[in-house]
């Protein structure tokens, strides 16, 4: 390699990315707008919230909203273990207000990226996990891909609070219970008939 090649090479701009995950998936957010990533500890939930927003945590004397994501993008809960952490996200301040601060729970926290332009890719239009607008793109994990959350849009006002989105996140929230519900009930049904049969 020559040495103006070699240049280009260092030189060249690289976007930093924080990856977790949310029900498997694994999710970006860029490095530049992390604060902090925080152990899950006393979420305190506040009646008449959506049902994405899990609730409020004191981090050192502020109080901090945390959005459950597997809620939000998924209509699911998050469930709590060793593991579990809030990634702390800046969000721009409205009409270039100052930066507002919300906490991210995830199952896990990944990895620090450093990516090249060409391995960063635009969202699909379809087939993705999560709303497509939700996506600033996708980075290319190897074989994989990490998607790249548009924190700003998922996490406004209008996305948390209209109540047509809280209600359409509510009801996929029942219909997960439910369906799980279903299962498990089905599969007690099934235990004594299997019992019952003959070797």
């Amino acid at each position: 390699m020559t040495s103006s090649a070699t240049r280009r090479a260092v030189e060249e701009p690289r976007t930093e990315l924080l990856t977790f995950f949310v029900q498997g998936e694994e999710y970006a957010v860029p490095l530049t707008r992390v604060r902090e990533v925080i152990p899950y500890d006393t979420v305190t939930r506040v009646p008449q919230l959506p049902p994405a927003i899990r609730g409020v945590t004191n981090l050192r004397g502020s109080v901090v909203p945390v959005v459950d994501l597997a809620i939000k993008l998924l209509g699911v809960e998050t469930p709590i273990d060793k593991r579990t952490c809030i990634v702390l996200v800046e969000l721009a301040g409205e009409t270039g207000g100052a930066s507002v601060a919300m906490g991210l729970m995830t199952e896990r926290v990944g990895q620090v990226l450093a990516l090249a332009a060409e391995d960063l890719v635009p969202p699909p239009d379809f087939g993705a996990p999560v709303r497509p607008e939700f996506l600033q793109g996708m980075g290319r994990l190897g074989k994989k891909f990490a998607l790249l959350l548009d924190i700003d849009r998922l996490l406004s006002a209008e996305e948390l609070l209209t109540p047509e989105v809280a209600a359409a996140e509510a009801d996929a929230a029942t219909d997960a219970a439910a369906d799980t519900s279903a299962d498990v009930e089905a599969a007690a049904a099934a235990a004594p008939a299997a019992q019952g049969e003959p070797e």
